[in-house]
């Protein structure tokens, strides 16, 4: 009896649980990742023709042209001058009048088949109107009409030096405290942004399912950022196999969450456009895979954080109960932060729109049910329930993964 009684609490675990579960957990995401790629291929985009939207189109009905440009002088004028926006070769002069009521700037082409010359771009200087000052940089539009004559419209300030010098210190950064971690996270980043690029945003503008597209595009997501930011182990596993569980109970939650509160997702300006330019696309199933797609970094955090808390545990000795609830009071912290979080993050989002409401004299019940905050609210409850369950459901997989480490009693 007392053979058998030191065999029991060997290195092998306090029971069996661990070869055998590890085996049936690789055995699930195998047969999930073999679902997910035939998924992807039966509802891989056929990359069908689809007619540029007229706000985006050009005179001949092809995509909008962009230069680059530089302001050199800005000046108050009469409104009316008949050179804004033609090509320039010499600065012109200010028209004649009183009644300085626009702001003309004169800005040099820097790019295409016009570099080196100018144009003139007037605006009225009311609210949401353009203010430069000379040195800014822009983007305009060239727009060529059917008699050849080439005029230029503004269309953005010139974004990309700042905005790649952001996303290097981003980088450098990631990398410097999480060295060759952070640098597979970010890579994990890149793959994320091409599996939305080139299969989920086309397989929606195809018309295909949101439900399937989005959780396809998502599992697809969560192998390449969590195996590549975290190495391949049992560890990584069980988090990988809670967060698809708990995607998929968020997929559930944000179907029932539209239909119940009956969203319709054209309160949102850019819905519109989508219902309007691209019929083939539902924009519930498009506020539907946002919810979906939205989901998946903050349950990647939690499910991350609590399989690495129970195999911590784990190395440390103890029953795979005491392990199990020693997690989930690391995890229970980590819910109630997150939450607000979450909530906080998507409230952030909606200022502006709350900001409105609040000096429109309406009704507390009133802005919280209307269609534009009803979404963010839905958005917060999906996302707080799927990750409050994502916890427990991470901390068992994880729990029966783990070899707890007897010599550590």
């Amino acid at each position: 009896m007392a053979h058998t009684h030191s065999h029991s609490h060997s290195l092998a675990g306090p029971s069996p649980l661990g070869p055998l579960a590890a085996r049936i957990v690789v055995g699930l995401l195998i047969a999930i990742g073999l679902a997910v790629l035939i998924g992807a291929a039966v509802l891989w985009p056929s990359h069908q023709k689809v007619d540029i939207p007229l706000p985006f189109q050009n005179a001949a009905g092809g995509a909008v042209t962009t230069e680059a440009g530089h302001v050199v002088s800005t000046r108050a004028a009469a409104c009316g001058n008949q050179s804004e926006g033609a090509v320039l070769t010499a600065i012109p002069k200010p028209v004649e009048g009183d009644a300085a009521t626009c702001v003309e700037s004169i800005v040099a082409v820097d790019s295409g088949p016009n570099e080196g010359a100018y144009t003139l771009l007037a605006f009225s200087g009311g609210p949401g109107q353009p203010q430069f000052a000379v040195g800014d940089h822009i983007r305009i539009t060239r727009q060529v009409d059917p008699t050849g004559m080439t005029t230029y419209s503004f269309y953005d300030y010139e974004r990309t030096w700042p905005l790649a010098g952001l996303a290097a210190i981003f980088a450098i950064v990631v990398v410097a405290v999480a060295r060759w971690r952070g640098l597979r996270a970010l890579i994990g980043i890149v793959v994320a942004f091409l599996v939305l690029v080139v299969f989920l945003l086309p397989a929606l503008r195809d018309g295909a399912s949101a439900i399937p597209v989005a959780l396809v595009a998502s599992a697809a997501i969560l192998y390449a950022v969590i195996y590549l930011a975290h190495g391949v182990s049992l560890r990584t596993s069980a988090a990988l196999l809670g967060t698809l569980t708990s995607l998929l109970l968020a997929a559930i939650l944000s179907w029932a969450a539209i239909e119940l509160t009956h969203l319709t997702g054209l309160s949102q300006e850019e819905n519109n456009a989508v219902a309007t330019y691209l019929g083939n696309v539902s924009i519930t199933g498009l506020l539907l895979a946002g919810f979906i797609i939205g989901s998946l970094g903050v349950l990647n955090d939690v499910t991350i954080t609590q399989a690495s808390a129970v195999f911590e545990l784990a190395e440390h000795g103890g029953s795979r109960r005491s392990i199990f609830l020693g997690a989930m009071r690391v995890g229970s912290d980590h819910i109630a932060s997150t939450v607000y979080t979450l909530v906080l993050a998507y409230a952030g989002s909606a200022l502006p729109l709350l900001l409105l409401f609040s000096v429109a004299n309406r009704s507390l019940a009133d802005v919280l049910t209307g269609e534009s905050v009803a979404i963010e609210i839905a958005r917060s409850a999906v996302g707080g329930i799927a990750l409050a369950l994502s916890v427990p459901l991470t901390t068992a997989i994880a729990a029966v993964l783990a070899t707890p480490n007897t010599a550590g009693r």
